[in-house]
């Protein structure tokens, strides 16, 4: 078989990447096409038993993947994560930081406890994995690398009910941005996937009516993920905007 063949249907061959929020939804599929190109995936989520489903499919399929049950919101565990992984596979490549909470509710409804939630888990939690990317891609055996963050489209445009998600998200594009700035210098490329409404478990505990029929599958998220993260040395991808058809703001 012609190696050009093999190396553009494997693009990642020989990278390592870390997927938050991979026991499902958008994290799974992606964690899932990820290994399909060739990376090895580390696995990171808050629920063990749904890392190791996704982990024995990977195996399965021929990849190579780790778990490792992680709470983003703690740096010490953030850490920990990043640790496993360079011990495990020796670097990190990607970071898929895909890990998220929401509650959507007119503002006049909205707790504390749920404004701060997103705040600490979308916000906060994004930026303590993309800071220990950083520092592992930028360790003595790193030479750069790709950190994905996922704003979605409620980064960049306010919608009814979503003013504190909007609030984290929006937080998030500007982490992104600025973050950028600091890293090129390191070849580390930041990219933010604004997505639009996919469906996945996200929408499982929301009340507001939705259209989930409508809304792209996970698999049209994943695909973005890895195009994201497949982009040639010296490409530069700052924003991924990917909306339903019928969904767009």
């Amino acid at each position: 078989m012609d190696s050009t063949i093999v190396a553009s249907a494997r693009p990642l061959t020989g990278k390592v990447a870390v997927v938050t929020g991979g026991g499902s939804g958008i994290g799974r599929e992606s964690a899932r096409l990820l290994a399909a190109a060739g990376a090895e995936v580390v696995v990171a989520g808050r629920r063990a038993e749904l890392l190791d489903t996704v982990v024995q499919e990977i195996i399965e399929a021929g990849g190579d993947a780790l778990a490792v049950p992680t709470d983003i919101t703690r740096a010490a565990a953030v850490e920990a994560l990043y640790g496993r992984t360079t011990e495990t596979f020796g670097r990190v490549d990607i970071a898929v930081l895909a890990a998220g909470v929401g509650v959507l509710k007119p503002v006049l409804d909205l707790t504390e406890d749920e404004f701060d939630m997103m705040l600490l888990t979308n916000l906060k939690g994004t930026f303590l994995t993309a800071q220990a990317a950083a520092r592992a891609m930028t360790a003595p055996r790193g030479s750069g690398g790709t950190i994905l963050t996922f704003p979605g489209v409620l980064g960049r445009a306010p919608m009814a009910m979503g003013a504190g998600y909007c609030a984290a998200k929006y937080g998030i594009t500007g982490l992104t941005k600025a973050m950028a700035l600091d890293l090129r210098r390191q070849n580390i490329r930041c990219t933010a996937l604004h997505f639009g409404g996919v469906d996945s478990p996200f929408w499982d505990t929301i009340t507001m009516r939705v259209q989930r029929e409508k809304m792209l599958t996970v698999a049209d998220a994943a695909r973005a993920v890895l195009y994201a993260a497949s982009q040639p040395p010296g490409a530069v991808l700052t924003d991924l905007v990917l909306q339903p058809e019928s969904h767009q703001l």
